[in-house]
């Protein structure tokens, strides 16, 4: 979905929009699963990289902008255990019980009119 909104920067308001937002590529080089007794599965994915490419456009009183934008986002790392209880009938289920992201690195290279 697009993103809109405006922020307060010292002498104004910036009113942004970014639009045709798409992820253009991902990579997982590293990923394991593994089983942790009584509890469920452990799922880790480390060093995922993303490109992200998309339009902008910012408007304050006293310039507006536009243009595209390309977002590199690396040495992303994701840790995610979930539960595999039974239910009533015998059946695993699955529900995620905790979740963690962290990122290294985020380059945003603009290309605008300005």
């Amino acid at each position: 979905p697009d993103l809109s909104g405006y922020e307060k920067f010292g002498l104004g308001n910036v009113k942004y929009n970014i639009s045709r937002i798409h992820v253009t590529a991902v990579e997982f080089p590293s990923a394991s699963i593994s089983l942790i007794p009584g509890t469920g599965i452990k799922l880790v994915i480390g060093n995922v990289s993303l490109t992200i490419n998309m339009n902008w456009n910012i408007r304050t009183w006293m310039f507006k902008d536009s243009g595209r934008s390309t977002v590199y986002i690396s040495k992303v790392f994701v840790t995610a255990i979930f539960s595999t209880p039974l239910d009533n009938t015998g059946h695993t289920l699955i529900s995620l019980t905790s979740c963690r992201t962290t990122s290294g690195d985020i380059d945003i290279k603009l290309d605008g009119k300005s």
